[in-house]
């Protein structure tokens, strides 16, 4: 039993050498990269900032301006369609063909108030692919002149919009002459 403890110790030890051996030997060598890869290093993409929230806000404010285009006389049934744009278009709009998918209310809303809602109402309402939409400005009934403060900034908001190509005063019972319809590029 005393043989066999003697060459386990031994053995052991053996391979302790061996070891210490090997690491020496092995000393400052790297491995092999693997010959079937190729390692690419890729630029990072730059970093863009977000935009403060008051630069966001400033940005919807500034994207329509107040400049009064169209000229809508008081009590006329008013449309607008961009050029290009058979007027078939304007004609189906007014008859109801595109089913309203969304609408905005914007009564008690101030001027710039209802600009930025117009606004982000209409991206949504791109990114839900929306094709027709409905926005109630209001009569004006309870303005100080009785005339309807937001219809006419409304209809030159709407012009600006690239995305906007046709809107029309709504049916009576979708609100007459305090709404309009309006038809959105489809996507």
């Amino acid at each position: 039993m005393k043989q066999r403890d003697k060459q386990s110790k031994s053995g052991s030890m053996d391979d302790e050498d061996d070891s210490a051996l090997f690491r020496d030997a092995m000393h400052g060598v790297a491995p092999l990269a693997d010959a079937n890869t190729v390692v690419h290093k890729q630029p990072q993409p730059p970093v863009i900032p977000r935009p403060a929230k008051h630069q966001a806000q400033d940005a919807v404010e500034d994207s329509l301006s107040d400049h009064i285009a169209l000229e809508i006389e008081d009590g006329d049934e008013w449309s607008y369609l961009r050029p290009g744009l058979a007027r078939l278009t304007l004609r189906r709009l007014r008859r109801g063909y595109w089913k309203i998918q969304a609408y905005l209310d914007l009564h008690g809303f101030t001027r710039d108030e209802a600009r930025q809602a117009l606004v982000a109402f209409l991206d949504e309402c791109a990114q839900n692919e929306y094709r027709c939409v409905r926005v109630i400005h209001g009569k004006g009934l309870s303005s100080k002149n009785r005339q309807p403060v937001l219809k006419i900034r409304i209809g030159n908001w709407l012009a600006q919009r690239d995305d906007v190509l046709a809107f029309c005063q709504a049916k009576p019972e979708d609100g007459g002459g305090g709404a309009v319809v309006i038809l959105l590029k489809s996507s």
